[in-house]
């Protein structure tokens, strides 16, 4: 599995997670969402993604965002 995809796919589980505790526990999880939703938008322009760092050190390949 490439690094993007891990990526995505961890994005979309915090995503629907939060979603999910903020309508069943407390609204604050919203901003989670927030969170997760402006980091993919800036990653989209600038590269930088945390997440796509550790996963290459790990040793994930990388795919075609993230190189």
């Amino acid at each position: 599995m490439s690094i993007d995809r891990v990526v995505l796919a961890f994005a979309g589980i915090v995503i629907l997670a939060s979603l999910l505790l903020g309508i069943k526990v407390n609204h604050y999880w919203f901003w989670l969402t927030g969170f997760v939703g402006l980091n993919l938008l800036q990653s989209a322009f600038t590269g930088f993604c945390p997440l796509a760092m550790i996963l290459k050190k790990m040793g994930f390949k990388a795919g075609r965002a993230f190189d």
